[in-house]
């Protein structure tokens, strides 16, 4: 029976326990996003495949898992916020045993697509929640704790991967979600409140339009190199996949640009409930944290690749040893997270994100500068204290600035806009460093046998063995290195977008000038 004014849940008076209840789905889908890159190597040996392939083992499932998630926001609120989350939370803990038993990359990335199918339906609904069970003036420490865990679950993802690989195997890194998953399923049925419904209209022009035009962007930019960015005879191929259908990668770009305006136009021109108010974006803060956090989303996925390779590649690290390298950033978000939490309602959150991102910049640079085959262990740990400060400034001062002026009846449209955006950035990031690195291993690697990249690349780069040849070692640490200004110059936008953050509404709970 759907609750009503006499029949009021009284699970809503008590949200700490729905919240928490929430949080641990919310961090393992989150950790899901990470945990491969640091597997990597091993899943590139065990399943005889080639490294542009194995990326789209993450692409796949962060576009299935960005697709839906502006349907997903409104399902909530028609279908009820906590069915649409415990349904999202069985479909990614099924689909974490199908990972675990795929035995080659083609039914690796299936699987991958109906695990980030099931977090696309989990995601809105958390923040949704938040805001339905939170008023206003109270909602900081609740965003913090969900803005931690984003930022928590993308540093510890590498780390509980790492251990997963070097011990029972890579496998393990979709295995343990299972007993999380049932853990989850459990506290949510008990802890969370069933909200009142609403009613709603469904764009599904709109989610055509966004689905093709991501498609289309996604495959064209991480797809570039492989088809030399203007070829029209090569056919689509993803592993031992081969469709024999003719490519045009600027045609591609191109298409999925022009179905991105198709969608935008559609959203302004369509009356009854466009999957993307653009009235949420008369509001100054919701279109700069908006902007803020796609920066952050694509810095997080784009600054994990390389460093992964240039670990285990370069340095011969395990994926231990490599994950462990992203220990102090862990270690100082942890730290620093419930600070910010019980301030950031106190002060302006612009100056909280400026400096965030600025910290972020500066730990990717100097990173981006040590990344040599004789690098010192101590030297390149330093990094990572800036790195972990920045992402404790960001993720919690970002998710109060997108929400604090919305009104209830906008939570749903409101928070799957802002994690729709979070999602695209992580995609078209996950995008963007495959092309980079293709690009960079090719120019690096060219250089180092005298002009011919094809030599170079048949010696290691591109093959199915994880291992490099001595004489390739600083040429891919090079490339690595370069494909790290990527990231370096995602978080410098941040810091400039940040600078645009304004007062809130109640604005008198700052003590400081906007």
């Amino acid at each position: 029976m759907l609750p009503t004014a006499l029949d009021r849940d009284p699970r809503l008076d008590r949200p700490w326990p729905a919240l928490w209840s929430i949080v641990l789905g919310f961090f393992m889908i989150l950790v899901d996003t990470t945990i491969v890159t640091v597997a990597i190597p091993r899943m590139q040996a065990d399943l005889g495949t080639d490294l542009a392939s194995l990326l789209w083992v993450t692409s796949a499932y962060l576009l299935a898992y960005a697709v839906p998630l502006l349907i997903t926001g409104r399902l909530g609120d028609w279908l009820g916020m906590k069915s649409m989350y415990v349904a999202g939370l069985a479909v990614f803990t099924a689909a974490s045993l199908w990972c675990g038993l795929s035995g080659s990359v083609e039914m690796l990335i299936l699987a991958r697509v109906v695990q980030g199918l099931g977090a696309g339906m989990m995601t809105p609904q958390t923040m949704s929640m938040i805001t339905r069970m939170f008023a206003p003036q109270d909602r900081g420490p609740a965003l913090a704790l969900w803005g931690a865990t984003a930022g928590v679950a993308t540093l510890v993802g590498p780390i509980v991967g790492g251990l997963l690989v070097d011990g029972p195997g890579w496998e393990w890194i979709f295995f343990v979600n299972l007993p999380v998953g049932v853990l989850g399923l459990l506290l949510a049925w008990r802890n969370v409140p069933r909200f009142a419904r609403r009613a709603h209209s469904f764009d599904w022009l709109g989610v055509v339009l966004s689905a093709a035009g991501l498609f289309l962007l996604v495959f064209g930019i991480q797809e570039g190199t492989s088809y030399g960015w203007g070829s029209i005879t090569d056919s689509l191929r993803i592993g031992s996949w081969d469709t024999r259908v003719p490519i045009s990668v600027p045609g591609l770009i191109i298409a999925g640009i022009l179905s991105m305006a198709a969608f935008l136009l559609w959203q302004a021109l369509n009356r009854r409930e466009p999957l993307v108010p653009l009235s949420l974006f008369r509001d100054r803060n919701f279109s700069v944290a908006n902007i803020a956090i796609a920066m952050m989303g694509a810095t997080v996925l784009t600054l994990s690749f390389p460093l992964t390779l240039y670990f285990q590649r370069v340095l011969g690290m395990s994926p231990t040893e490599a994950a462990l390298m992203t220990a102090p950033m862990a270690v100082v978000s942890l730290v620093l997270a419930p600070v910010v939490g019980k301030n950031m309602t106190r002060y302006n959150p612009r100056w909280m994100a400026v400096g965030g991102f600025a910290s972020l910049t500066a730990g990717l640079f100097w990173l981006s500068l040590l990344m040599t085959p004789d690098a010192s262990i101590v030297l390149l740990l330093m990094p990572f204290l800036l790195v972990g400060l920045g992402n404790a400034l960001i993720w919690g001062p970002l998710s109060l600035t997108a929400t604090r002026n919305l009104p209830p009846s906008q939570a749903g449209a409101g928070s799957g806009v802002y994690n729709e955006t979070r999602q695209v950035g992580s995609v078209l990031g996950a995008a963007g460093i495959a092309t980079v690195m293709s690009d960079r291993i090719t120019v690096r690697f060219s250089e180092a046998v005298g002009g011919d990249p094809g030599s170079a690349m048949s010696s290691g780069s591109d093959s199915t063995s994880a291992d490099l040849p001595p004489f390739l070692l600083a040429p891919f640490a090079a490339a690595m290195a370069d494909a790290m200004l990527l990231p370096v110059l995602l978080s410098l936008v941040g810091v400039l977008v940040s600078f645009a953050i304004g007062r809130p509404v109640d604005s008198g709970a700052w003590t400081e000038d906007a």
